[in-house]
This record gives C-alpha cells, sequence and structure tokens, in this order.
C-alpha cells in the first residue's frame, strides 16, 4: 500500500472526529475510568490538540481545546457528567501512577 499523504491526513483527521464524537457520545465514560483503562482522557486530549497547534505556529489555549474535545465549555460538561470518583477508581488511578 502507498501511502498518499494528503489521504493519510484525511483518514486521520475523520478518525480523530470519530473518536471525538464517539467520546461525546459516551459522557457516562468518567475520565477516571479512560485513564485507568487507557492512560489517557478527553484532557490529555485537549492537551495533545493544544500541542499539535502549538506545533504548527497556531496558538490555542486549553479552554478552547477542551470545549473543542468537549463539545461545550469544560465547566458545564463537569456540571453535567461529571461524578465523584469512587475510592476504587482513585485506589486504580493512584496504583497504576505510582
Amino acid at each position: 500500500m502507498t501511502r498518499d499523504n494528503d489521504k493519510t491526513v484525511e483518514i486521520e483527521a475523520a478518525v480523530y472526529r470519530r473518536l471525538i464524537e464517539h467520546l461525546r457520545s459516551r459522557p457516562d465514560v468518567q475520565n477516571i475510568d479512560l485513564m485507568n483503562l487507557a492512560d489517557f482522557c478527553r484532557n490529555c486530549l485537549s492537551k495533545w490538540y493544544m500541542s499539535a497547534a502549538g506545533e504548527r505556529g497556531i496558538e490555542v489555549d486549553y479552554d478552547t481545546a477542551r470545549e473543542l474535545v468537549y463539545g461545550m465549555p469544560y465547566a458545564e460538561w463537569k456540571g453535567k457528567y461529571q461524578r465523584e470518583a469512587s475510592a476504587e477508581q482513585l485506589k486504580a488511578f493512584k496504583e497504576k501512577n505510582q
């Protein structure tokens, strides 16, 4: 398979949009769950977005990047969907990050 850079970027962008759409459709999946299972969360995606933009000379602040990932201001998402982490979730996170 030959790599057409434009097609590769187009496909990668489509995959990113699908991932974001999927995460937006699953607000029941908490960031701590993502961190415990996959070592990344919505906030990580926001930071990666901000970093990638910066590498291309485009300034995107963290709040803007999070809004792009969450589909709404972070404070709004947090108020609607974020639950208090359980003792079990916190223990798993602590153990994984020691």
